[in-house]
C-alpha cells in the first residue's frame, strides 16, 4: 500500500489562505481577487454563469481558483501546437488541460464568434479542470479568424483555441 503524505504546515497555511480568501471576495462586490507572493500566484474568482448544472451547491457559487503562472500568459509560438498557423495570425492557447467550453451555459450565446472583434483580456471561454471553471482571456486585440477548438472537447495546455488575426 502507499505511504499518504501528511498535510505539511505550508499546505495547511495555503488552504486556510485561500479559505479566507474566499469568504472576503464572497462577501464583496469584487468578481475576482488575485495574490501574488513570492512565486506563487492565487487567483480566485467568481463565476457569472455555472456552464452546467451541479457546479456549485445552493447559496455557493463554484469558485474558479488558479495557482501558479497567469492563465493568459502567452505561449511562445516557436514550435509545438501553434505550427502551421497562417502568417499573420496569432493563436491564444489553452493554459491548461481540460474541457473547454465556449460559453458561460449550453443555452447562452458563445463569448467570441468567427469574424468578431476580441480585445486584449476579453473573455473567450472556460476551461473546466478538477471541476474549477477558468476564465480563458484572449492577450490580442484583433478580429477572430476561427475557433479552434470545439465546446465540450478535452483540450491540452498549449493547444489553440482561437486564431485571431491582430489589429
Amino acid at each position: 500500500m502507499p505511504e499518504v503524505a501528511e498535510e505539511g504546515p505550508q499546505q495547511a497555511d495555503l488552504v486556510a489562505l485561500i479559505d479566507r480568501f474566499e469568504s472576503l471576495l464572497m462577501r464583496s462586490d469584487l468578481s475576482e481577487i488575485e495574490v501574488e507572493a513570492g512565486g506563487l500566484m492565487l487567483r480566485l474568482a467568481k463565476p457569472v454563469t455555472a456552464p452546467t448544472a451541479g457546479a456549485g451547491s445552493p447559496g455557493r457559487p463554484a469558485l474558479a481558483i488558479s495557482v501558479g503562472g497567469s492563465p493568459t500568459e502567452p505561449v511562445p509560438t516557436g514550435g509545438g501546437a501553434t505550427d502551421g498557423l497562417e502568417s499573420g495570425l496569432h493563436a491564444v492557447v489553452a493554459p491548461l488541460t481540460g474541457v473547454f467550453y465556449s460559453s458561460p451555459s449550453p443555452d447562452a450565446a458563445p463569448y467570441v464568434r468567427e469574424g468578431a472583434p476580441v480585445s486584449t483580456g476579453q473573455v473567450i471561454g472556460l476551461i473546466e479542470a478538477m471541476k474549477l471553471f477558468n476564465e480563458i482571456k484572449s492577450d490580442v486585440t484583433g478580429i477572430v479568424h476561427r475557433i479552434a477548438a470545439e465546446s465540450g472537447a478535452l483540450v491540452k495546455q498549449k493547444q489553440p483555441l482561437i486564431e485571431v488575426r491582430p489589429s
